[in-house]
């Protein structure tokens, strides 16, 4: 229970009070007292303390809980009956008024109370014995009481109206029992309702089988679930496994797709290509006949180096020989042995004898005879593969006629020897200047067969 108190200086009667204040136990607002509890008698407290009783004596009488001050018994409110008490120390008055305390006003039927102090223990015993005998915590404003109220009233309509329900049944069951009648009837709906009791029973211990049942198959379909997603997993894992190898292999296959494309461009373009052509190249430069840019020949003006022209017949008895290995024609009397700037032809029927297609000049190279022995042999070789070649084809026919070593232009009917011995230089570049044109005519015809 919570109070405050002040003091203040009556001006109507200059005489000191003391208010003291309880607050609401619920909203917990200050609270005003009634005037009646600044002067209350003897008569006034036994009724509000009548009703509040602890129990009942060995007599049989209500034994009150607050008696009047001229009592026999008085009240005592030091008494350690479980009630708490706070005692408020009235307020410190003016100099003048030390002497007196408080004054009370209003008269008692047997005696005045004394003190300030007195009456707020016995407002606050009260509250106490008022909290102490329900659940309701005292002092209580007006709104909160009336809230209250309104709670009690519904409480109480609620039991008013099972008492009612309570009564009719106990009336229906006296008069059952008075009559006789429906002892039977109840035995029968006892038995009927133990039946279904027992039906209720089977049925629950059927139900209860069921939910066990159920557990345990939830239980293996959790399982199962588990594996299922364990399953799941794995096999998206090997399903990205996969697809990164179809990816890679479908990588590769592009690849493989455009190197096998390259690939056949570039057969295409080596099918196109003359490989004879493209090995022995021969061209002229001036008035030198040329075979892979080697010239083949010598002039006053012009002194090409030796090394140069033995590097170009070795071009060319290169290509002779290669022609007639494509053709599977072998050579009569004679043998090619092509050997780079060495190369040289050998006599079948003489096999001692070699005949070089390589110089290096000098007053007494020119006066040597096997050099233009090997260079009218190779023509000789030239020749025989124009005859194979016109057994075959009739229609083919080389520009210049070749015989016994010398090469006939048939636009002028003038003919040049290919020795060096008792001929110009000028007539003897010309001469194997003819020679490599007709060797071009003869690759032409090859490379147009090898290409059917």
């Amino acid at each position: 229970m919570t109070s405050s108190s002040h003091s203040s200086d009556s001006q109507r009667s200059g005489v000191a009070t003391t208010q003291v204040s309880f607050v609401c136990q619920r909203c917990c607002q200050p609270l005003k007292l009634d005037q009646s509890f600044s002067s209350l008698d003897s008569q006034t407290l036994t009724d509000l303390t009548a009703p509040l009783v602890a129990g009942t004596g060995s007599s049989g009488k209500a034994t009150p809980l607050l008696q009047s001050t001229d009592s026999s018994e008085p009240f005592d409110v030091n008494k350690d009956d479980g009630v708490s008490r706070k005692v408020i120390a009235p307020a410190r008055l003016s100099s003048h008024d030390s002497g007196q305390d408080f004054t009370l006003l209003g008269e008692t039927a047997s005696s005045r109370m004394e003190s300030l102090s007195h009456r707020l223990k016995v407002s606050s015993h009260l509250f106490d014995i008022m909290s102490g005998q329900s659940d309701i915590d005292h002092p209580l404003c007006e709104e909160c009481t009336d809230s209250l109220l309104d709670q009690l009233d519904q409480q109480l309509k609620i039991t008013e109206d099972e008492c009612k329900h309570y009564r009719e049944s106990l009336e229906r069951l006296t008069e059952a029992e008075e009559s006789g009648e429906g002892s039977e009837d109840v035995e029968r709906e006892l038995l009927k309702l133990k039946e279904e009791e027992a039906a209720m029973v089977q049925q629950l211990e059927l139900i209860e089988r069921e939910r066990k049942e159920t557990q345990e198959e939830k239980r293996m379909q959790l399982k199962e679930l588990e594996e299922l997603k364990e399953e799941e997993e794995n096999y998206w894992q090997e399903y990205n496994e996969y697809k990164r190898q179809l990816l890679e292999l479908q990588e590769d296959q592009r690849s493989v797709d455009n190197q096998l494309r390259y690939t056949q461009t570039q057969l295409e373009r080596l099918k196109k290509t003359n490989v004879f052509n493209a090995t022995f190249h021969i061209w002229h430069n001036g008035h030198f006949g040329t075979i892979n840019g080697f010239r083949l020949g010598r002039l006053p003006s012009v002194p090409v180096e030796w090394s140069e022209i033995n590097a170009a017949w070795g071009q060319t008895v290169l290509l002779l020989h290669s022609l007639a290995q494509k053709m599977n024609f072998t050579f009569q009397r004679f043998r090619l042995v092509p050997y780079g700037n060495h190369s040289h032809l050998e006599s079948l029927t003489d096999k001692s004898k070699q005949l070089p297609l390589h110089g290096s000049g000098g007053f007494r190279f020119f006066w040597d005879t096997k050099f233009d022995h090997a260079m009218v042999a190779f023509l000789d070789c030239l020749q025989q593969l124009e005859e194979e070649v016109e057994r075959g084809d009739s229609s083919f026919c080389l520009p210049y006629k070749m015989a016994n070593g010398k090469l006939e232009d048939t636009s002028t009917g003038q003919t040049y020897s290919i020795k060096i011995q008792f001929n110009s230089e000028e007539q003897w570049t010309k001469a194997l200047k003819f020679m490599l044109t007709n060797l071009k005519w003869a690759l032409a015809w090859v490379s147009s067969q090898f290409n059917k």
